[in-house]
């Protein structure tokens, strides 16, 4: 399977992506547009985490559009290998650093700086089938860990019936945008 990356300096080029499975589930394209279309004035220059990072997707768009670093995260060895691999296939494994670890519970490898914008696309649900809600524990975990400042935009994109309050302490919502079954959630951290 393939993916194309949609704008930027790798716009119309294709990478690597794993089927489509219950811990593997790439971002659709018309989302993905959505998304940059919204991010692309605030990207330049930016530090950008993509948590969940599966197919890496999310991130590479944000370097191909003018963020200045990237750090990907993901659980599986699988995943992480390919992200490797497209970075390298688009020449951009020098502004990237891809760290295979649980979103959640391993935060503390991903350093100390915050980052400007981070997404989290974390699987809907386990092989069974059961809902995971990991958007807000999510939520919770980059507070805990100081990656995120008042001035950072946390996008998830998650199932439209996964809960999305009570908010974790100190998180706010400022935008909401719904795509049939997804939704991108934008938090912030109150000042």
């Amino acid at each position: 399977m393939v993916l194309r990356i949609q704008s930027g300096e790798a716009g119309g080029r294709y990478i690597k992506a794993r089927p489509r499975g219950p811990e593997v589930r790439p971002i659709l394209a018309r989302i993905r547009k959505s998304l940059f279309d919204i991010l692309r004035p605030r990207l330049a220059g930016t530090r950008f985490l993509d948590l969940y990072a599966g197919t890496g997707t999310v991130g590479i768009e944000a370097l191909s559009n003018g963020a200045s670093e990237v750090v990907f995260v993901d659980a599986s060895r699988d995943s992480c290998r390919m992200v490797e691999d497209n970075l390298a296939h688009l020449g951009f494994s020098s502004r990237a650093q891809v760290i295979r670890a649980d979103a959640v519970r391993e935060l503390r490898f991903v350093g100390a700086r915050p980052f400007d914008i981070v997404f989290l696309g974390p699987p809907y649900k386990d092989e069974k089938k059961i809902p995971l809600a990991l958007t807000l524990p999510t939520l919770a975990a980059l507070g805990e860990a100081g990656l995120a400042t008042p001035d950072t935009w946390v996008i998830g994109q998650h199932h439209k019936k996964e809960p999305t309050a009570p908010l974790p302490a100190g998180w706010t919502i400022f935008r909401e945008k719904d795509y049939g079954d997804s939704v991108l959630t934008f938090f912030q951290r109150k000042a």
